[in-house]
């Protein structure tokens, strides 16, 4: 059987440049989806965060403008509740990335916040992309890409074409004035390829064992691919 790790963070808040906490968490949708598909595919799933700390979702990624429609909200409300391992997640700090055949990050805000500093999720990356396992990363969980250094010092996705939330959409969402840093400007200046797909429309890139989605609107498609390139792997 196929085994994902999902990390997810375990951030309720974002600190803007004014020293102000933005509400935020995990994105609903980003989770919710890829956590379906891979269940439907038959996989087994492990959810960890930070300490084991049981993750906050962002109560925006739930409301009618984010979903389209309140009975889409309430859909994935419900299936979210219907996840006991929300509530008591593992440890990062207990994973061991040889366990898995993937390794997933969903988005939301929540990942600026901890994740971009967190050194086992550093870890866990660098272990994961070295070994050849399929990391997938989605929408501002990319950020969690910026904690990965190798033995040698240098970044380990130097030159990897990738994408994520782009600074365009940060702007049209109305945060990018109020952030400390952009997940796409950083990126860049580690030296990543950043592929800019139009603004909220579904773009995923593919580089090796790298795969990354850049918005909620591609967490089907980023999903789907990995679950295509596992069923290519037997």
């Amino acid at each position: 059987m196929t085994s994902v790790l999902f990390v997810v963070s375990a951030a309720d808040h974002w600190t803007l440049n004014d020293g102000s906490l933005h509400p935020t968490g995990y994105w609903a949708e980003e989770l919710a989806e890829p956590h379906r598909l891979f269940t439907e595919a038959g996989w087994s799933i492990t959810i960890a965060t930070p300490k084991g700390a049981a993750p906050t979702v962002d109560l925006g990624s739930l409301a009618a403008g984010a979903t389209g429609s309140d009975e889409r909200s309430a859909e994935l409300r419900s299936y979210l509740e219907s996840l006991p391992a929300l509530q008591s997640p593992n440890s990062l700090d207990d994973v061991t990335v040889s366990d898995y055949d993937v390794v997933f990050y969903p988005g939301g805000h929540g990942p600026m916040e901890d994740l971009a500093v967190d050194a086992t999720s550093g870890q866990i990356m660098t272990d994961a992309i070295g070994s050849g396992k399929i990391l997938g990363v989605l929408c501002h969980a990319p950020a969690a890409l910026l904690a990965s250094v190798d033995a040698d010092g240098t970044w380990p996705f130097l030159g990897y074409r990738m994408t994520g939330f782009t600074d365009a959409e940060e702007a049209l969402g109305g945060l990018a004035p109020k952030a400390k840093w952009l997940v796409q400007a950083r990126l860049v200046e580690l030296g990543a390829d950043f592929v800019e797909g139009a603004s909220f429309g579904e773009h995923i890139e593919i580089d090796r064992n790298l795969y990354t989605g850049q918005n909620p609107a591609s967490s089907v498609k980023l999903a789907t691919a990995i679950i295509d390139a596992v069923a290519a792997q037997k």
